[in-house]
């Protein structure tokens, strides 16, 4: 049970009970069972945490980096999806063993003053995601119902209410949501593959990696490298290591016993690996899109508006079937539909987490609806302000300007990522904190430090160019100068920011171990 401070409104409480306290454990699991069926129970946590990595943030890098490289950047979707396998096991294995989720485990461990920080950071990812989501829901409003701009981003804030309502049917009926909202991305974008016919050697030997892929020589105006890290910035995204923290713990398991614990992180695990290999295909669908859908270098405009007509435009498409389904309107209706269907199931995951990091690094726990409102409120207010701002210009303006507000939105990803992804590993390396049977055996922690610095370095070294983008497609050389000379500061904040989470993370795991032993 929660621990409540009386003096908390009805609208504000403070607690420091379990994450997710309404859904924790509200789950039951059959024991002495059949494999299927045992996984069929502990299904559907992993699908909440694979919908972070198919959102409408991913969908532009990926279809403009087939366009850009053809099939290159394939490696680059498949390395990033096996990094977020490895980090989403090990953020499950958190929450089950510890019954912690990531942002309780790192307050504990960590002090107020450093908890509020690493709190406003978390909280500035998640309405940066948010920004996308409200894009993306808007412009499919606008594209399947022809509803004002202005008017569909109103709307997106009722999805509140759809949210409110979900909070009354069960967590496994929302599993089940997601999952279906899933399936209809998948089937979207798999049959407008299949009427590509793409070149499938090409395909499989594109994600053989190779050093082109992280070239920074520029090839038709952008570099491989680019388009890397905009696949990567879009891929592993850090409030997904909180949620799965906490979603994981949402099966009813007795912690006293061991054999029990680790069925449960075994059937997680699996959980996780199928969905992030649903999200791998998804992605993997949007780049051969890009390839075999369109004709190279036809996406004159990557944003949403640009595809939804390059898949109603007969001269842009690359085949004579494609062409007559184009005819008919099916195929930009369909992307609309799959893009409204992403919009709501990040909609669903984004309010968990942020329960879960407000309640984690501050104790201060509100209702989800109110939250929701909150969050989307926030994210609503830049996106109308990009809208009213282009209302009077030419439509691709007003297309190319809320495309690179929805890009430029995602550089809070870069500063969140490394503080959710070193302590996860800290922490879940440490007997301490996780018993000799559970911290990460000497492979998985060798891993997950190479994925650790390799995507923190990543993101640090496309901050420059991603501060670049504010100053629009044609930068003087003074905003160059100032964009670099904003980056390094940033980037030398991040580097102070993360020697202290992980001095007081360290000083944190020592002070347990002392705890330990005088327990005994």
């Amino acid at each position: 049970m929660s621990n409540q401070n009386p003096r908390g409104s009805k609208m504000m409480q403070y607690t420091n009970g379990p994450s997710l306290d309404e859904i924790n454990g509200s789950v039951k699991v059959p024991k002495g069972k059949g494999f299927l069926r045992t996984l069929f129970a502990y299904s559907g946590p992993g699908a909440l945490v694979a919908v972070g990595y198919m959102d409408p943030g991913n969908w532009s890098t990926s279809i403009t980096g087939g366009q850009n490289f053809q099939y290159m950047l394939m490696s680059i979707i498949l390395l990033s999806s096996l990094v977020a396998m490895l980090l989403q096991y090990m953020a499950a294995k958190l929450g089950i063993v510890t019954q912690t989720d990531l942002a309780q485990a790192i307050r504990a461990r960590t002090s107020k003053s450093l908890g509020i920080v690493l709190w406003v950071l978390t909280e500035l990812a998640i309405m940066a995601t948010d920004i996308a989501e409200v894009i993306g829901a808007a412009i499919a409003l606008y594209l399947l119902f022809h509803i004002p701009l202005v008017v569909a981003v109103f709307i997106t804030v009722f999805d509140v209410l759809l949210l409110l309502l979900l909070t009354k049917i069960g967590f496994r009926k929302i599993e089940a949501i997601v999952v279906c909202l899933i399936l209809v991305i998948i089937a979207v974008f798999a049959y407008q593959v299949a009427l590509s016919d793409p070149n499938w050697g090409a395909v499989v030997k594109g994600l053989i990696p190779s050093a082109q892929a992280f070239s920074d020589t520029p090839v038709g105006g952008h570099s491989p490298l680019t388009g890397a890290l905009g696949i990567i910035g879009a891929t592993v995204m850090p409030h997904n290591l909180y949620l799965h923290s906490a979603v994981s713990q949402t099966r009813k398991v007795n912690h006293n016993d061991e054999e029990e614990v680790a069925q449960s992180v075994r059937f997680t695990a699996w959980d996780s690996n199928i969905q992030l290999t649903l999200a791998f295909f998804v992605n993997a669908l949007l780049l051969i899109m890009g390839v075999a859908v369109f004709k190279n270098g036809a996406v004159g405009d990557p944003s949403f508006f640009g595809l939804f007509n390059a898949l109603s435009d007969t001269s842009t498409l690359n085949n004579d079937v494609l062409i007559s389904v184009a005819k008919t309107g099916i195929l930009s209706t369909l992307f609309a539909v799959a893009l409204l269907a992403s919009g709501q199931n990040s909609t669903i995951t984004g309010t968990l987490t942020g329960q879960v990091i407000m309640e984690g690094f501050i104790n201060l726990r509100m209702p989800i609806w109110l939250r929701r409102l909150i969050t989307r409120l926030i994210a609503v207010v830049p996106v109308l302000i990009c809208v009213l701002m282009t209302s009077g210009k030419s439509m691709v303006e007003e297309h190319r300007a809320l495309n690179d507000l929805m890009n430029n939105s995602q550089v809070f990803l870069a500063f969140a990522l490394p503080f959710s992804m070193l302590p996860l590993l800290i922490m879940t390396g440490s007997a301490n904190e996780m018993g000799q049977r559970f911290k990460n055996k000497l492979w998985i922690q060798i891993l997950g430090w190479f994925s650790v610095i390799a995507l923190t370095y990543l993101n640090l070294k496309g901050l420059p160019g991603q501060i670049e983008a504010f100053f629009g497609e044609n930068p003087s050389a003074f905003e160059l100068h100032m964009a670099h000379s904003i980056s390094y500061v940033l980037i030398a904040g991040v580097l102070i920011l993360l020697t202290w989470t992980i001095y007081e993370l360290l000083k944190g795991d020592r002070r347990y171990k002392r705890m330990a032993l005088d327990a005994e």
